[in-house]
């Protein structure tokens, strides 16, 4: 398996807070300390408007940026990382946040990382290392999370560690290549920096992205929705029927089923379920099934009603139901449930096969208790707001 240093986009992503130093220091370890080395390509910030702020004159100060002399310093490649790869925080009005301080601040924060790993991810050609150091806990731990929803197996998680005391010193960006001194405050303590040890502490994380839906990967979605999906798709199983609204409820997630022929397969073979009546054969090649036919035709006019157009479906069931008609309707049934709710989360409502080739038989692996059939809010199974964590930044 290609492993993140080879990948041709190698991305580093933190968030920071009022000590820019743990991009330097991050930087350091990976392209230094670590072997062998991840040279990022480019850095991506996640930051307050204060935090952005020290970044631009610590770090990226064309004359005194402590990033320009690292990359010099140690004669590593040119990574891409301006005032442009700077994320900051935004209020519910498009301004820029000084601080985290009230609970619509902590959930637009978790909004925005989560939006920023989301975008990241897409590209396959990318490997992210992604730190948690700086920044208030609560960045740090959105940051994580959002890693553990959307992160793929060549994207990595860790915490920088600085050894005392240099990691609490305003002065200490990272260990130099030769003896260069610095002063520890308030007393003015001369240290060297070139003596200092930085290491990473990588951090292993729980891979939830097979679990989500493909429009949450792909789309636009508030942290706490994502959370929820990803929750029902380790959660047990409940599906629920709604026939007159044409949809279903499953892994947590309304989802319409406007083909009335995949809704009627699928009420068809949960009802049996139901009812305590045995997985069903296939139709053989040649031979239709009219008591096939006949049961899903039931559940096919509970849902388009008396004034429905059955006609071409009549006519395709008019001498029973084919393996052909069968196969095709399962299939697109398995493509719609996957689409709205991912590979992982939708396997427990397919259509399942056990038996020999020439014994096959298909039902669903759901007890009965966990199928019902009843009206279904459209509403149900989004929104809540981001939990609120309270906690200081590094230094």
């Amino acid at each position: 398996m290609k492993q993140p240093q080879d990948y041709p986009r190698r991305i580093l992503v933190a968030v920071t807070g009022l000590s820019p130093q743990i991009v330097t220091e991050t930087l350091y370890a990976l392209s230094v300390e670590e072997c062998p080395p991840f040279i990022p390509t480019e850095i991506r910030l996640i930051t307050t408007s204060e935090g952005a702020q020290g970044v631009k004159l610590s770090l990226l100060h064309k004359e005194s940026g402590w990033f320009h002399r690292l990359l010099a310093d140690y004669g590593l490649p040119s990574i891409e990382f301006g005032t442009e790869h700077i994320h900051v925080l935004e209020d519910e009005e498009g301004q820029p946040l000084g601080d985290i301080r009230r609970p619509q601040d902590n959930a637009r924060t978790a909004d925005l990382i989560t939006d920023v790993i989301r975008r990241l991810t897409r590209d396959p050609d990318s490997a992210l290392h992604v730190s948690i150091a700086g920044g208030r806990k609560t960045m740090g731990f959105y940051l994580g999370y959002a890693l553990s929803l959307y992160g793929r197996a060549q994207d990595r998680l860790s915490h920088v560690l600085v050894s005392a005391p240099y990691e609490s010193n305003r002065d200490f960006f990272y260990p130099t290549p030769k003896s260069e001194v610095i002063h520890t405050s308030p007393d003015g303590r001369p240290l060297d920096a070139h003596a200092a040890e930085v290491t990473l502490a990588a951090i292993p994380f729980v891979r939830l992205r097979e679990g989500l839906p493909e429009g949450l990967l792909d789309g636009d979605a508030r942290f706490s929705e994502v959370v929820a999906a990803a929750q029902h798709a380790v959660g047990p199983a409940e599906l629920v029927i709604d026939l007159a609204g044409r949809r279903v409820r499953a892994g947590g997630r309304t989802i319409a089923l406007r083909p009335p022929v995949q809704l009627a397969f699928l009420a068809w073979l949960t009802r049996r379920q139901k009812q305590g009546e045995d997985w069903i054969g296939c139709p053989s090649d040649g031979a239709p099934e009219p008591d096939h036919a006949e049961a899903f035709l039931r559940e096919y006019h509970a849902i388009i009603g008396e004034m429905g157009d059955d006609e071409r479906t009549k006519s395709r069931l008019r001498d029973g139901m084919t393996s052909e008609f069968f196969s095709q309707t399962k299939s697109r049934l398995h493509e719609s449930l996957k689409k709205a709710l991912g590979r992982q989360a939708a396997g427990p409502y397919l259509i399942a096969r056990t038996g020999g080739r020439s014994q096959r038989r298909y039902g669903l692996e759901l007890v009965s208790h966990a199928i019902r059939f009843e009206a279904i809010d459209p509403e149900v199974g989004s929104g809540g707001q981001a939990p609120t964590l309270p906690g200081r930044e590094r230094g």
